[in-house]
């Protein structure tokens, strides 16, 4: 592995990447025929956020932080800060003194595939972290690894400047080329729900909104009184 440092990486657009935050995890997540969602595993570490930025990546090995510490210099305002490791790690890479350097650069959330810790203390500054494990192992200070290399989170690939949307469902990568195609199709997708839930509201229900009783027929789905049904 090269021990690198790529600086000034292309980023998408903040404004992009703040309307997909916008939208959520879940919508961008199937604008992108569901691509992109880095898994069930990749929680919050308290709830309520909602961010949409852009990655700075960083490569640790497991139990050492260096690189987060690297990373940091190549962060700026508007972008979400993604830990990787060579080979799985539960440490708490990352807390609550990183945050504070982060937040002081406008960097809005952190995505990890290791672990958090000082989840109190981050809760309290209002920092977001999505992360696989919360942990109060620490970690060292010795190996080397990279800044704005390709990582991977949950199996999905993750370039710097590709945008990262999290919230309480979890967090999806859009692909820095595919920002604006999927920012139109949530939108288009936004559109569609605050239809369908107009019409839910009025009484009708997903069969007739959907179109599925005749597919539901054509399966061989049947309707038969219960045997000790009432009448009405």
């Amino acid at each position: 592995m090269r021990n690198v440092v790529y600086t000034r990486p292309p980023r998408a657009s903040s404004e992009a990447a703040a309307e997909l935050g916008a939208f959520g995890t879940a919508t961008v997540h199937e604008a992108q025929h569901r691509a992109g969602y880095l898994g069930a595993s990749i929680r919050p570490a308290w709830p309520g956020a909602r961010v949409g930025g852009t990655a700075v990546t960083a490569l640790c090995w497991p139990g050492d932080n260096t690189m987060i510490h690297v990373a940091v210099e190549q962060c700026q305002a508007g972008d979400i800060l993604v830990v990787a490791t060579t080979s799985p790690c539960q440490d708490g890479l990352f807390g609550e003194l990183f945050a504070t350097a982060l937040q002081h650069r406008g960097v809005i959330g952190a995505v990890l595939s290791c672990g958090v810790r000082d989840v109190a203390e981050l809760h309290a500054m209002r920092f977001p972290v999505w992360s696989q494990y919360v942990s109060a192992q620490g970690t060292v200070k010795q190996t080397l690894g990279s800044v704005n290399a390709p990582v991977t989170v949950g199996g999905v690939l993750i370039n710097p400047g590709d945008v990262l949307v999290a919230d309480d469902d979890g967090a999806v990568c859009v692909p820095r080329d595919q920002v604006e195609d999927t920012r139109t199709s949530s939108r288009a997708r936004e559109k569609k729900e605050a239809q369908t839930r107009a019409r839910l509201r009025t009484g009708e229900v997903g069969l007739d909104i959907y179109g599925m009783r005749t597919r539901l027929t054509e399966l061989g789905l049947e309707y038969c009184s219960h045997p000790e049904s009432v009448d009405p």
